[in-house]
């Protein structure tokens, strides 16, 4: 760890909570009943809470921690279609029809959230700003260019080919060797997203108890009872929305979900001149490595924000930023000398399909396993979930499908650094 990488006034926390530090909830007893009860306060947990409150029954959000100190303010306000493997791909594991289903759940949690957001009038700085996928080798580019050749004509994304002669228009680097533009992706300001969304739950009635961890949940005469560290609840239902932080709570859940770190740095202030010439557009950016970079400029484009997998195992973030600080002038040369104003990290769900998955296990409704693409999705089917709950139509290809585990998996992913490892040998073999 090198401290001259640092800022004088370097923080441990994600740079979105300068603009939006965490909320204050007022302390109140828990009540002893509660129509329904929401486990995690990210967007999925709190757009479940919206709608349910909305629709009369009592909702009442529980938080081990501080609300909103999860992943929900901890990514990089990157939203795509979110859905990780292609229609070719989807079909042969589910048929046409099915394949079908679960694409359309991408398309619509894009087109959702930015309604949403329109609609409840959040300012959040939501921009329509297209995402540049770098190929990060020739072979990488080609497959690129195939795929968008051959994309289906019910899920055209008005994909752009960028050749490597033509990418400083896009980023200001010769790392990469083209790309493409997907125009319909968007960026918003995580910290400030959470924030209008949890407002709206306060005001549709939602109750929210934070330092109220979960300990178990045994069933009742007439729903759950719900021991917390606050004491006991009873819920006629249950919604689960814990992602990358599932744990013993729920052993049928923790064995589907791989908790994975990811890592992100802020750089302090770019001279105006120099982020006119690296990031020459305000599109979020990610390339094809299977260890994947994720960045964009802030909002105000002052900053770069940088995130990406940097380590075999977890880290403390004043040893991933570096790491991470490395990348990115590996990228842009131009950046030597910069320093790190905030650096930070969360855990993303993954699934052994790559999919999210909603529905119901032993009574209790869940929704999780965003994949790192869960600004939209964690959204989506946070709001499908609600209406799951009050009864009202799912209509969702993930909610159909088997959420997998693997044997012997039991939520502790010891694979994970050899995974992490063979990956990264792999990208760079072919970089």
């Amino acid at each position: 760890m090198n401290p001259d990488v640092f800022t004088d006034d370097y923080k441990s926390e994600p740079y979105w909570w300068e603009a939006t530090p965490r909320p204050l909830i007022a302390p109140a007893e828990l009540p002893p009943a509660i129509d329904v009860a929401v486990i995690g306060s990210g967007y999925s947990g709190l757009h479940a809470a919206l709608v349910t409150a909305r629709a009369g029954r009592s909702t009442l959000v529980l938080e081990r921690g501080e609300v909103g100190s999860g992943c929900s303010t901890r990514n990089g306000g990157q939203i795509s279609t979110s859905i990780k493997p292609g229609l070719a791909a989807l079909t042969r594991r589910y048929g046409e029809t099915r394949a079908r289903e679960i694409m359309r759940d991408g398309v619509c949690s894009l087109a959702w959230i930015q309604s949403f957001i329109e609609e409840e009038g959040i300012d959040c700085d939501l921009r329509t700003v297209g995402r540049f996928h770098a190929a990060h080798s020739a072979g990488a580019f080609d497959e690129l260019v195939a795929s968008t050749q051959a994309e289906d004509p019910e899920f055209r994304t008005g994909a752009v080919v960028v050749p490597r002669e033509k990418q400083r228009r896009e980023l200001g680097t010769d790392r990469y060797h083209g790309g493409v533009v997907f125009p319909n992706h968007a960026s918003v300001d995580p910290g400030r997203y959470h924030q209008g969304l949890l407002n709206r739950a306060l005001a549709a009635g939602t109750q929210v108890a934070e330092q109220a961890a979960v300990e178990g949940i045994a069933r009742g005469v007439s729903g759950f009872v719900l021991r917390t560290t606050r004491g006991e609840i009873r819920a006629r239902e249950v919604v689960v929305a814990t992602n990358g932080y599932t744990g013993p709570l729920t052993p049928w859940l923790q064995r589907r979900i791989i908790p994975i770190g990811s890592y992100v740095i802020a750089t302090e202030p770019v001279p105006e001149d120099v982020m006119a010439r690296l990031m020459p557009t305000d599109r979020i950016v990610s390339d094809t490595r299977k260890v994947v970079y994720y960045y964009r400029p802030s909002p105000d484009r002052r900053r770069i924000v940088f995130g990406g997998r940097v380590s075999l195992r977890e880290s403390d973030p004043r040893v991933s930023g570096p790491l991470l600080l490395r990348e990115l002038v590996r990228l842009f040369p131009e950046l030597s000398g910069v320093r790190i104003s905030h650096s930070w990290m969360g855990f993303v769900g993954y699934t052994f399909d790559t999919l999210a998955h909603m529905g119901q296990q032993d009574g209790l409704h869940y929704a999780m396993g965003y994949c790192g693409s869960g600004v939209g999705m964690a959204s989506y089917l946070g709001m499908r979930l609600g209406r799951q709950v009050v009864g009202g139509p799912e209509g969702t290809g993930l909610a159909a499908i088997r959420f997998p585990t693997r044997p012997l998996y039991t939520g502790n992913p010891w694979f994970l650094a050899p995974s992490v490892a063979y990956y990264r040998w792999k990208d760079e073999r072919r970089a």
